[in-house]
């Protein structure tokens, strides 16, 4: 049984402000650690993110948990915090205050809203705490973060290029794009124009307000251009209205979504008959790793998302990278990421194995859920995976 099954919300919210386990000697520390270890989450438990953001904050739990219930890190026990950011940037900077300020963490992981993340990532790195996103815009890892930020997730040009790559096996002629007004419209654009415009491809966009409760007059303006392919750039709430009027407008087109955009709950919300053939296209997990697996197993899930698959591997990134430095501090984090995600060293796939290999002296190479793990100089993934689904029958089925 998946272990929010048995959870609400707000058990999860009075519940779980701190989890610290009980401090035990590690078996497989390499050097004592002085102190505790520390580690914060900023998640969206309400919010566009209110999806999301409750199975994220469980999992990286369940990772911190296995870890103490092992013996812990260096002598030392792991404690959680998480603070909702309500995905709201003013939410998220007074949660992060709180997470560096008083609870005093050396990571902050999870962060799921580019909007959160941009003024909560100079926060970080002044106090040399490691940011952990899954936040997808371009712009945060141009900023100078100082190595204090990991971006587990795909940033937002190459998506935008794989949707361009998408629309052309589509042979599309003419896209019209609807975006949300979001920190990530002009990196996804620039990915898409890129990729398509020079197979003569014509493309038109309108960025809209989500605030909004109808969309027909952007609706009218789209379909005014004759499009033959449409791409949502938005969150599945607006998207949801989106293909409503979409579909009482009688287009009869090509529909495709981003992963954020296109869920179970858009499929809800919008009825069978409107999302029917609608397509999505999204970084994928690595679904044939055994951290993958691993992860079904202990969420009790077919096909855990990105999201837990990336929050999953934000924490063990962490604990192994802080008992490789022998030391718990976000600079630690930051100078020994890469030490244990490159493609040296014994394979792993969770923070206790490694742990033991570590405490043997040897190198180890985690290989995470969401994909390789493997981290450039400004904190994107190197390498990822993508996948394309379409909308059958009321569900998402692999293309």
């Amino acid at each position: 049984m998946p272990i929010w099954s048995s959870l609400n919300r707000r058990m999860l919210i009075k519940g779980m402000a701190a989890v610290p386990a009980l401090a035990v000697a590690s078996r497989h520390a390499r050097a004592a650690i002085n102190g505790p270890i520390r580690l914060g989450a900023l998640v969206p438990l309400t919010g566009a993110g209110g999806v999301w953001g409750p199975k994220m904050a469980l999992v990286q739990k369940m990772v911190v948990d296995q870890v103490n219930a092992a013996g812990g890190i260096g002598g030392q026990h792991v404690e959680y915090y998480y603070e909702d950011d309500q995905t709201n940037p003013d939410a998220g900077v007074l949660a992060t205050r709180k997470l560096i300020d008083v609870d005093h963490v050396v990571a902050i992981m999870g962060v799921w809203s580019s909007a959160v993340a941009a003024p909560t990532l100079p926060i970080c790195w002044q106090n040399k705490v490691t940011m952990l996103a899954i936040a997808s815009s371009d712009s945060l890892s141009a900023l100078p973060h100082q190595g204090y930020f990991i971006r587990t997730n795909v940033d937002v040009l190459l998506q935008g290029q794989e949707i361009g790559k998408f629309a052309i096996s589509q042979g599309a002629k003419n896209i019209f794009v609807l975006l949300a007004q979001t920190p990530f419209d002009i990196p996804m654009m620039k990915g898409l124009t890129g990729t398509v415009l020079a197979k003569g491809i014509k493309v038109g966009s309108l960025v809209y307000d989500s605030r909004k409760t109808s969309f027909r007059s952007e609706v009218d303006q789209a379909l005014r251009a004759s499009p033959d392919l449409i791409l949502l750039g938005g969150y599945p709430q607006d998207n949801i209205v989106l293909l409503k009027d979409l579909y009482r407008a009688g287009y009869s087109g090509k529909i495709v979504g981003t992963g954020t955009g296109v869920t179970s709950q858009l499929i809800d919300g919008a009825g069978k008959d409107v999302v029917e053939g609608l397509y999505v296209v999204r970084p994928s997990p690595a679904v044939t790793s055994t951290a993958y697996h691993k992860l079904q197993k202990i969420v009790g899930m077919d096909t855990p998302d990105t999201s837990l698959c990336q929050c999953y591997d934000q924490a063990n990134l962490a604990l192994l990278s802080i008992a490789l430095a022998g030391e718990s501090s976000g600079t630690a984090i930051r100078d020994n990421i890469r030490k244990i995600g490159g493609p040296e060293g014994e394979p792993v796939d969770n923070a206790v194995d490694g742990l033991r290999l570590l405490a043997q002296g040897k190198k180890i190479n985690y290989e995470g859920a969401s994909g390789p793990c493997e981290f450039l100089p400004d904190g994107n993934v190197a390498r990822a995976f993508f996948r394309t689904l379409r909308v059958s029958g009321g569900k998402l089925v692999n293309v």
